[in-house]
């Protein structure tokens, strides 16, 4: 199949890493613009560092290109893909008090200085990505809503939420499998 140019906005996450392998920018920067938002929500809550989050959100997109040829495609989104490498990106730099610029060093890339006006582009990004999703939460039907919620949000035990919601924990782990199915629908919809 060939592609156009000018319709890489309406390919698959796996189509543009297929892409991205094989040295496409245009792909890359699709790529990078769907997730980029995601990854600085998911960093700049673990961290509570902006400056942090940007340093690793380039650690995490830097490794996205060297891991591209070896991505393989098990849903529509590669987001929880992406999330991953930036959950190991965060573990790597605590576990070496650093931000680890390995990926970037590999590639070439050098270190950026952050300007104010980038750490409020980062929290822009940051504040709409999780705005996006607690919107997609709180349009779950509710048992499914208080589930997500109490299970990532506030990062709760399985039986923690059943004893408060007087069911079992294999409700409350159907309740939020089911929740977050609904939300990776939504966003690979949009």
């Amino acid at each position: 199949m060939v592609r156009q140019r000018g319709d890489r906005q309406r390919w698959s996450d796996g189509q543009l890493l297929s892409a991205i392998a094989s040295r496409d920018g245009a792909a890359f920067s699709v790529f990078y613009r769907r997730h980029l938002s995601s990854v600085l929500a998911f960093l700049v809550r673990e961290t509570n560092d902006r400056e942090a989050a940007g340093d690793l959100a380039a650690e995490v997109f830097a490794a996205v290109l060297l891991a591209a040829p070896r991505y393989q495609e098990q849903n529509a989104s590669a987001a929880p893909w992406v999330i991953g490498i930036a959950r190991n990106k965060l573990l790597m730099s605590r576990r070496r008090g650093r931000v680890e610029a390995r990926a970037r060093r590999r590639l070439g890339f050098t270190a950026v200085a952050f300007e104010d006006s980038d750490l409020e582009q980062i929290e822009n990004e940051a504040g709409w990505g999780v705005s996006q999703l607690a919107r997609l939460i709180e349009q779950l039907p509710p048992g499914e809503r208080d589930a997500v919620r109490a299970r990532v949000v506030e990062e709760r035990s399985y039986g923690e939420i059943a004893t408060e919601l007087r069911c079992s924990e294999m409700v409350i782990r159907k309740r939020v499998s089911r929740g977050l199915a609904r939300v990776r629908r939504q966003l690979n919809e949009t």
